[in-house]
């Protein structure tokens, strides 16, 4: 972050499949040393999955469910006030919940065992369509601890 002006945004075109930036954004953060064939052929294997599992959706539709289902609308944040640290309750950004969303179904997918990561991005984006899975989870943590410090929210304006 420069400390003087303001932070460009760099703008992500659209994929060549579905010219979704969506779609775009979701295979740079899969991608691992640069590698965006890899990354490319990894997200398109999934939906093959996705549409090989579940004939009668689109598997696009899916994958969209699944982000939006994922997508926090509270988080906590550390506030250090008179020596005492506080988790204070706050609303999300939208890119930021995109970004949490992104991050959470990729790592719940590289966690899993036993099977091509294609495999297991479908599943864990199946799974987050349908509201289960370990990025449902997460999200679910997420608002469970927002919610517990509740109390605290007063003390997001210091």
């Amino acid at each position: 972050m420069p400390r003087k002006g303001l932070v460009r945004k760099i703008e992500v075109g659209g994929d060549p499949h579905f010219n979704s930036v969506l779609v775009a954004k979701f295979m740079n953060c899969m991608m691992w040393s640069g590698k965006k064939g890899v990354a490319r052929h990894i997200f398109y294997g999934a939906l093959d999955e996705i549409r090989n599992k579940m004939p009668d959706q689109d598997p696009f539709e899916v994958f969209k469910q699944a982000i939006e289902n994922v997508k926090p609308r509270l988080e906590v944040k550390p506030k250090r006030i008179g020596g005492a640290v506080y988790q204070i309750p706050m609303e999300v950004k939208q890119n930021r919940q995109i970004a949490l969303a992104f991050r959470w179904l990729l790592s719940a997918a590289r966690n899993k065992k036993g099977s091509t990561m294609a495999q297991k991005l479908a599943n864990e984006l199946t799974e987050a369509s349908k509201e289960q899975g370990a990025a449902i989870k997460k999200k679910e943590d997420t608002h469970r601890m927002a919610e517990a410090n509740k109390a605290f929210a007063h003390l997001a304006k210091y």
